[in-house]
């Protein structure tokens, strides 16, 4: 058996003791293994012997998970704890990058939200845990800030919302906190978990104009055709006839639907919260 950290007392707290003071610990410091309780004899008699070693910080434990996750991978990987008091914040650093990565970051978010599990084990209040590799978080930030600013301002000029596809609560806070100090556009969070969206809405948006108003078709709406299906406008702009030649409404209460404009882009998975 590996001696190291190993210490005996007469009793079990005597060899605790003597651990914690040769390693410089505080009890809630260590973790403290029972190897042997002791026994009293009136000849001879057998030592408590306990194992003490320090215990892992909230980001120290999630370091080692993700070591031990890319190694169990095959990836050639270290992770560095960078910063570990009210956050943690943890680095990878790797050869194979864009494998870290994953496409539009969905391996990344996946390794930050086994690490953020790890990292929270026995705690009371949940601490937040963000995994980078090669600046991808701030990069993507920049991206969906200049994406935010962009869209506000067709959104304005529109004078109609715009939808943006689901992200993740993290990146749904980057483009809240991008145009919370906007006096042109407001940011409300829709939609379930995991489908949720920020929508971007102009003060000066227009109001409803009714069925026979012209239908302005989404950004990044790859044209989706009919399908078979009933009920969408045609390209003149008409509302299509439906069974026995009666215009088919748009849907909703009176036949109204919400228009909006949308956007499509790459997202990545899974991380914190928005504030709606």
């Amino acid at each position: 058996m590996d001696e190291t950290n190993v210490f005996t007392g007469k009793t079990v707290e005597e060899a605790v003791q003597a651990g914690l003071d040769a390693l410089n610990l505080k009890r809630e410091q260590a973790e403290i293994t029972i190897l042997e309780e002791g026994k009293k004899k009136l000849i001879g008699g057998v030592k408590a012997k306990v194992k003490v070693t320090k215990r892992s910080s909230d980001g120290g434990r999630a370091v080692e998970f993700i070591d031990g996750l890319t190694e169990i991978l095959g990836l050639n990987a270290k992770s560095e704890l960078v910063y570990d008091g009210e956050k943690v914040v943890i680095n990878i650093t790797s050869a194979e990058s864009s494998r870290i990565i994953g496409r539009r970051g969905e391996v990344l978010d996946a390794i930050q939200t086994m690490a953020s599990a790890v990292a929270n084990i026995g705690r009371d209040e949940y601490k937040r845990v963000v995994v980078d590799c090669e600046d991808y978080r701030a990069s993507r930030e920049k991206t969906l800030t200049e994406l935010a600013e962009r869209l506000a301002k067709k959104a304005v000029d529109k004078q109609r919302r715009v939808t943006l596809e689901p992200m993740n609560p993290y990146e749904r806070r980057i483009i809240h906190s991008a145009l919370a100090n906007s006096e042109e556009v407001k940011t409300i969070s829709s939609g379930k978990e995991p489908a949720r969206f920020v929508v971007i809405v102009p003060n000066n948006e227009k109001p409803y104009e009714g069925r026979e108003g012209r239908r302005e078709r989404s950004f990044g709406d790859r044209d989706r055709r009919d399908r078979g299906g009933r009920g969408r406008d045609r390209r003149d702009g008409k509302p299509r006839e439906g069974r026995g030649g009666a215009p088919r409404s748009g849907g909703g209460k009176g036949g109204k639907r919400e228009i909006h404009f949308g956007t499509f882009l790459g997202n990545s998975g899974n991380s914190g919260d928005d504030n709606d």
